[in-house]
């Protein structure tokens, strides 16, 4: 069967095993099941579906591997009914049943969240809480659900832990946000691997914790683990936020000497950290170094442009894009847009605009809405940017703080007052508790002289207690 490449092939082996074998042994169609299912086949899969279905004798081990099967293809539900079948057969499950399982059940946690609590009862009923495949499989599915005290449980029950358990653990709390217990747990493990420390990087990424990630792949180093594709990306990223080119370097070099830089995730993560840096000529090699690029990494070189103020370059790389045959998405056209805000381009952003939907099928959202009335009020155009907030946003009341502020500070740039003062009417309908909004508005007032407006803003600002959130921003040194 090894040598078993093509669906017809299969079905001679088939063939071979219904007139010498099953007629004796029912059970020796199991090897070609488990062949099936193994080979990550699609055609082979959906051929063993289909002779699973017409089995009239059907065995543990052959309910297991099918099991297996509908997960490793995303498809838990028919999972989950080949376990229920079993139960109404009284077919025996064993520890293998299990672990497959609760995976399903992760699978489908959002929509049958209470199946994977009933599954642990029949492990705990089967006396199989000691296994610990199945207990790893249950702490991921705690994790997902959120319920740490029972991934914890679980973990306390099983006295010889191995370092997939321990890992298990560390991300579930990594997930969860609680970083500092992920911290200790990671520390107390009496070994890690290079899938330990990525997932520890993960947990500080999750929380924005850069300097911590940072921190952990330079320990990492030293300890002599060599880092995974998934470290390096962690580590790239906290960079770009981070703004350390240099520390980037280092890392695109360690890219290269692994033989990484052709992992599209990583690459795509150079892409956004060079162009964060500034750096656009390498986020430029890098892009055009990606043998297979998807939308992921066309969106990180067109907004690396947009951010870095080249909206034409944008705009030409989106042409390429579309020669290429990759499909836009929502993510594309909010890059796009903005790049022809802050260049000025009104007639090419309102054009990309139309066609987002009539051309490339692609729904406006709010993002959108909120680009396109940037670009029209800092291009002065506030009339129409006002008729586009009523007609296609719905009303003042559907926007944001960031609508309200470039309408507002348009209006303060342009000397439009008089449109001001109505969308500052109509956020003090709303009773709008935004400190940005109102200081706007106050400076519009302040500077066309409007003095009793101006002391009205400044009053409600003291009266609702607002205060300006402080910012952060991060350079190298």
């Amino acid at each position: 069967m090894q040598n078993c490449k093509t669906l017809n092939q299969l079905k001679q082996i088939h063939a071979h095993f219904l007139k010498f074998y099953l007629p004796q042994s029912p059970a020796s169609i199991a090897p070609l099941l488990s062949f099936a299912v193994a080979s990550r086949n699609p055609d082979f899969f959906a051929y063993a579906r289909s002779v699973f279905r017409n089995l009239r004798f059907r065995s543990t081990f052959l309910y297991n591997t099918m099991i297996r099967g509908y997960v490793q293809w995303d498809s838990p539900v028919p999972a989950v009914l080949c376990f229920k079948e079993m139960l109404s057969c009284k077919i025996i499950v064993n520890n293998y049943t299990f672990t497959p399982l609760i995976k399903a059940c992760s699978l489908v946690l959002d929509d049958f969240r209470g199946l994977g609590f009933s599954v642990h009862v029949h492990v705990l009923k089967l006396g199989f809480c000691r296994d610990r495949f199945i207990a790893s499989a249950l702490i991921e599915f705690y994790s997902l659900a959120r319920e740490m005290a029972n991934a914890g449980m679980v973990f306390d029950e099983i006295p010889d832990r191995d370092v997939v358990m321990w890992t298990a653990m560390v991300d579930g709390y990594g997930k969860v946000g609680q970083v500092k217990k992920a911290r200790e747990l990671f520390e107390k493990m009496p070994e890690r691997n290079v899938i330990s420390w990525s997932t520890m990087l993960a947990a500080y990424l999750r929380v924005s914790d850069f300097k911590e990630v940072l921190l952990m792949y330079m320990k990492m180093e030293e300890v002599g683990i060599r880092p995974n594709e998934a470290v390096l990306v962690s580590a790239v990223t906290a960079c770009a936020h981070l703004g350390s080119l240099e520390q980037g370097l280092w890392i695109h070099s360690m890219a290269r000497h692994y033989g990484y830089e052709s992992n599209l995730i990583l690459a795509t993560a150079l892409v956004d950290m060079y162009s964060k840096c500034g750096k656009m000529d390498s986020a430029l090699s890098v892009f055009r170094g990606i043998p297979r690029k998807d939308n992921g990494s066309w969106n990180a070189i067109l907004s690396g442009f947009a951010m870095n103020g080249d909206a034409s370059k944008s705009l030409q790389l989106f042409d390429e894009m579309v020669s290429s045959g990759a499909q836009p998405n929502h993510t594309t056209f909010v890059s796009l847009l903005s790049a022809c805000t802050h260049a000025k381009l009104v007639d090419e952003g309102l054009l990309l605009y139309d066609k987002m939907s009539s051309v490339y099928g692609v729904k406006p959202r709010f993002e959108h809405h909120a680009c396109v009335v940037d670009l029209l009020a800092r291009a002065g155009k506030l009339e129409e940017a006002e008729k586009f907030i009523d007609e296609k946003m719905g009303g003042i009341e559907k926007g944001d703080p960031n609508v309200w502020g470039a309408f507002l500070s348009a209006c303060r740039v342009h000397g439009n007052v008089e449109a001001g003062d109505r969308m500052w009417r109509k956020l003090c309908s709303m009773r709008v508790p935004d400190y940005g909004t109102h200081m706007l508005s106050y400076m519009m007032y302040k500077e066309a002289c409007w003095d009793a407006e101006a002391r009205s803003v400044r009053q409600s600002i003291q009266d609702a207690g607002l205060k300006k959130e402080p910012g952060c921003s991060a350079i190298e040194v």
